[in-house]
């Protein structure tokens, strides 16, 4: 994919990314605990509404930014809102996640054409 393999423009690999899956999904627990007495379905909806917001804004969650993480466009850009909403539903949707490539990629990031890299 033309990616360095270690440092900045290097792919996030498993265990950065299982780290920033896990404080994005804790931090929509503790929401939906404190607001929806820790419904199941309002936890979903809170984290999906976080990957949108986080990555169709800024290009990053929360738990990819304490990773030092960023979700990119293919060349390098920044992902476009739409690319952030489809990444999102997919990884909701959790099976996506599951299909892998080669590189890493879920198919939640090979549909929305991204790819989630080190930003340092």
């Amino acid at each position: 994919m033309g990616r360095p393999e270690k440092g900045p423009g290097s792919i996030g690999r498993l265990p950065r990314r299982l780290g920033a899956i896990c404080i994005d999904w804790g931090l929509s627990m503790l929401l939906s605990w404190w607001l929806f007495d820790l419904n199941d379905w309002a936890t979903l909806v809170l984290f999906g509404l976080g990957q949108i917001i986080g990555v169709g804004i800024t290009g990053h969650t929360i738990g990819h930014r304490v990773f030092r993480m960023q979700v990119q466009s293919m060349d390098g850009t920044a992902v476009k809102p739409l690319q952030g909403l489809i990444r999102a539903v997919l990884l909701c949707l959790f099976i996506p996640v599951l299909i892998a490539d080669k590189d890493q990629r879920g198919l939640h990031d090979r549909l929305a054409k991204s790819i989630l890299v080190n930003i340092r």
